[in-house]
């Protein structure tokens, strides 16, 4: 049961991944510092990546100051803006939180699905933080998504059903 369920979480979070990868990818760079909501693209863009590799991390202890951290900003302890990453450097960001959830779920053991998120503020399960950090990352590529529909006219389908295309 334990390799079935890393399976679909890995599936589905490659899909909500691959969906954020195609929201930023299909960005003109005009678009790249519009606000959406209080924050522009850019901002919600690194946001979202920010939290899926902090989340990752078996605890808060735990989390690995990146390098494009300093450039991006520490989400957890600042609200001020800072220079931010470009879109290229956002795709890159991606590209390893996506190896980092690869190993992060082939690593899970049942008992460690089983056991406490390893964030005080999260109160549930491994496997739900797992969950509840697909929705996150789903919530913002919604958002980034109909900005973009916006300026970008086109009739593909961006959904992507499993895994990474």
């Amino acid at each position: 049961m334990t390799d079935h369920l890393k399976t679909i979480l890995t599936g589905q979070f490659e899909a909500a991944l691959c969906m954020l990868k195609e929201c930023i990818e299909k960005c003109p760079p005009e678009h790249w510092e519009t606000k959406i909501a209080n924050d522009t693209f850019r901002q919600v863009a690194y946001h979202t990546l920010f939290y899926v590799d902090f989340y990752l991390s078996p605890s808060e202890a735990a989390f690995v100051w990146r390098d494009c951290h300093a450039r991006g900003g520490n989400e957890r302890t600042s609200t001020e803006a800072c220079a931010g990453l470009s879109q290229e450097e956002t795709l890159a960001y991606l590209a390893d939180c996506r190896q980092k959830l690869q190993q992060t779920l082939a690593a899970e053991t049942a008992e460690s699905l089983q056991g406490e998120s390893g964030f005080s503020w999260l109160p549930f399960t491994r496997a739900e933080a797992h969950l509840y950090n697909i929705r996150h990352v789903q919530h913002h590529t919604g958002q980034l998504s109909a900005s973009l529909r916006k300026v970008v006219k086109s009739t593909e389908s961006w959904w992507v059903r499993r895994g990474w295309r």
